[in-house]
């Protein structure tokens, strides 16, 4: 089963989320930065492919509910941001990452490396394929609900960000989404689920919103 791309909540930690009307606006919501957090990649992938469900030269495919993920790197005026570095990575449906200090005991996935480099392209739209990750526990006790992390970069600016899943268990005990209020991001950005939204970014920067 594929989710749509449409149910998706995209969300740079602390992930605001606005819905883009079909009427004209003026300036689309910032997204607030995030933290990198602890499990950026330490080796990026030689290849560059939109496809995290499989590795090159290998016949296995990931495990896991795949998604089909797309969207478009926007100033917050609305101008698109061709050709934006991106690196994506996540954790694997089980919930672990490929990376030394993640000790989750969890199974690593040979066939899922979780980060996939690519370029938005001249209209800012980027797509992937891969599958949706699992929960994890954090070392302050709890768990962290599905999440993947983006990357965004420009000549002139950059963006750290995570997309989260609507209807999840875990968004309300979620330890960046449930310190949103006391971290000065508004909540009630993150849990639209309509049919377009806008990921905030700095003032007068760049957001990342999904395809409408």
């Amino acid at each position: 089963m594929t989710i749509s791309r449409r149910s998706l909540i995209i969300g740079i930690s602390a992930v605001g989320c606005a819905v883009r009307s079909t009427a004209a606006v003026d300036l689309l919501r910032p997204t607030p930065q995030e933290t990198f957090g602890p499990f950026f990649p330490v080796h990026t992938p030689q290849y560059h492919d939109f496809d995290m469900t499989r590795i090159p030269g290998r016949a296995g495919h990931a495990s896991g509910q795949v998604i089909d993920l797309s969207g478009r790197v926007l100033r917050t005026d609305g101008s698109i941001v061709k050709g934006a570095r991106m690196e994506i990575w996540q954790a694997n449906a089980a919930g672990r990452y490929e990376h030394p200090i993640d000790k989750n005991p969890a199974p690593l996935d040979p066939n899922f490396d979780g980060v996939a480099l690519l370029q938005s392209s001249n209209d800012g739209r980027y797509r992937i394929l891969t599958v949706k990750p699992g929960a994890y526990p954090y070392s302050g006790g709890g768990m962290r609900t599905p999440h993947i992390h983006f990357d965004v970069m420009s000549d002139d600016y950059r963006l750290v960000a995570q997309m989260y899943f609507p209807g999840e268990a875990l968004n309300e005990k979620d330890a960046l989404i449930s310190t949103m209020r006391a971290r000065s991001r508004d909540r009630a950005r993150i849990v639209e689920s309509r049919a377009s939204f806008s990921l905030r970014a700095s003032p007068g920067k760049y957001i990342c919103a999904t395809r409408r």
